[in-house]
């Protein structure tokens, strides 16, 4: 997810620097004063935590602001005044920009009013944790449900889609949920993102599946130092014997990034495994193993990786870890592999995105001690693609498929243009390869022969996966909003999102729209375009996130 904390940042810093200009023209004496008052209080507004912390320490500074607020708004309005002799009535002129709606004040007040309603369910802080048994089967249930990506998870699919409630953390009420729940003995787990310049938040969460009530929620990483997690992209994992979650952490531009394995009971944290780099990737299970990408960052023209302030620099790796006990099994270096890997029959299947362009396939079981005792290589296969490849990996039938292409989350390509490409998953051999319109960056949902693909350029494809990838119909979500969530498949219905909050579900035979849902809060829409978090079902009800409308629950209708 190339430059998102990046763009979300500079997106910020634009509406503060923008500030400064007008105060200029008040007057130079007081302009130096005034512009480091104004930047300062927006800059507070502007980072939700923070401002809820010195309202509560403060809650005089509430009235102080909305005094000086009135005071330099009267202020500014006879400053600004037109003479008296002023034609009334005269229209303002075409293209100019109204003042902002938004009371901050409001938000404020009503940010206060629901923390005194009660305090948020403190975080879990039991340091010590009995280490879970290995599992034991292949049942663990991951990204979008596990390998073939389907995002059903078994029984009935809603119809006449009716919203059945709705959740946002309780410490971050304006967090995003970027990343996709996974639903698991009749719990929803899921992480939130709230970026709040020059870092960013999270928290992981459960609750129940059927009511949405919190059963508990984990901001703090390390009780003993305080440490809060950044914000969460990944998406939560649960090992086949349901007692572990593990999630990756980070954005794009973060450093110093951790594996988090938690009690799926408590929300208490077991081990984390530190990385110099960011896990945007959604980890992948298998008995008692986890595996997961760590993407570089890149900068500049060239999208070269860079280091951290202290020198530290990595092009990527992808990491392997014992769930029963945090220990590393290797890490084993892959250009930018900020793809979701799957795991199977103790290979993990990858993609290496900005500098790799390829597909690789990784032991990943055995420590380096044990495969040299075997005579084996820790890489199976590496195979080049034309274009980065971050898409997640799906495994249908006997083929591994994947979609790349040119482009990422935040920015089109100057030529937009992508591909699917079907494997071996034995010899990395390429079957087939399809051109797709622009960049496949989501992850590609089957069921039987069928796949369906999310495409940048708006559209969702279907492919014939038994004639090698023919394509059966296209169909858009939005316009040409972009599609960078994966699709969900059940029972002959699509369900696809936008990144810009629609769901909409498509008939599966032709691709025609049935029914349609906005996902963002109609009060507060989604400006950045960051509805990336996919659907997943289970027993008649869809689970998915929103930029702006937090974790929904729907039900089918009458």
């Amino acid at each position: 997810m190339s430059d998102l904390l990046l763009f979300a940042i500079n997106s910020l810093n634009d509406a503060q620097l923008s500030v400064v200009p007008v105060v200029a023209q008040a007057g130079t004496a007081l302009a130096p004063l005034i512009a480091v008052g104004v930047t300062n209080t927006i800059g507070l507004l502007l980072k939700p935590r923070e401002l809820i912390r010195v309202l509560r320490a403060k809650p005089w500074i509430l009235l102080v602001l909305v005094l000086i607020g009135a005071a330099g708004w009267g202020l500014w309005s006879w400053w600004t005044a037109p003479p008296a002799t002023a034609a009334r009535g005269t229209a303002a002129p075409t293209g100019a920009v109204s003042a902002s709606t938004t009371d901050w004040s409001a938000v404020a007040l009503e940010i206060i009013r629901q923390r005194s309603a009660g305090p948020p369910p403190a975080p879990v802080t039991t340091p010590a944790v009995e280490p879970a048994k290995p599992s034991t089967s292949a049942a663990a249930v991951y990204y979008r449900g596990g390998p073939g990506r389907s995002g059903h998870l078994g029984g009935a699919v809603p119809r006449g889609l009716t919203q059945a409630w709705s959740y946002r953390p309780q410490d971050d009420q304006f967090a995003m949920i970027l990343s996709s729940p996974i639903v698991h003995n009749g719990a929803i787990y899921g992480a939130s993102c709230l970026i709040d310049p020059p870092s960013s938040f999270g928290t992981i969460f459960c609750l129940d599946a059927t009511t949405g009530a919190q059963r508990w929620l984990t901001s703090v990483q390390d009780p003993a130092k305080k440490t809060e997690f950044t914000g969460f992209f990944s998406s939560p994992a649960i090992s086949s014997d349901g007692t572990t979650l593990v999630i990756g952490q980070g954005l794009h531009m973060d450093y110093d990034a951790h594996l988090i394995c938690l009690d799926t009971a408590t929300g208490a944290v077991r081990w984390t495994v530190a990385t110099p780099l960011h896990l945007e990737s959604s980890p992948a299970i298998e008995g008692d193993v986890v595996v997961i990408g760590a993407g570089a960052i890149e900068q500049g023209e060239h999208h070269k990786p860079v280091g951290d302030p202290q020198g530290h620099g990595h092009p990527g790796f992808v990491l392997g870890v014992r769930i029963s006990t945090g220990q590393v099994i290797f890490r084993e270096p892959v250009n930018d592999p900020e793809s979701s890997p799957v795991l199977q029959d103790g290979i993990c299947y990858i993609g290496s995105g900005v500098n790799g362009n390829r597909v690789v396939a990784i032991r990943a079981t055995l420590s380096d001690d044990e495969l040299k005792a075997k005579g084996q290589q820790r890489r199976l296969w590496d195979v080049a693609t034309p274009f980065p490849a971050t898409g997640a990996v799906t495994l249908a039938g006997d083929s591994v498929l994947i979609g790349c292409g040119a482009g990422d989350f935040v920015f089109a390509a100057a030529n937009p243009e992508g591909r699917v490409i079907a494997f071996d998953p034995a010899t990395g051999a390429e079957r087939w390869s399809v051109k797709m319109p622009d960049a496949v960056l989501g992850s590609i949902a089957t069921q039987g022969s069928t796949a369906v693909v999310p495409c940048r350029n708006g559209e969702v494809i279907a492919l014939d996966l038994a004639a090698k990838g023919k394509e059966l119909w296209r169909a858009r979500v939005n316009r040409l909003a972009p599609v960078l969530a994966g699709p969900a498949i059940a029972d002959g219905r699509v369900f696809a999102i936008s990144n810009d909050g629609w769901m909409a579900v498509l008939d599966l035979a032709d691709g025609k729209q049935l029914e349609r849902i906005y996902l963002n809060d109609p009060a507060r829409p989604g400006e950045m375009g960051l509805s990336t978090s996919a659907p997943i079902i289970l027993d008649g009800r869809l689970y998915v996130g929103s930029e702006t409308g937090g974790l929904r629950c729907y039900t089918g209708g009458k």
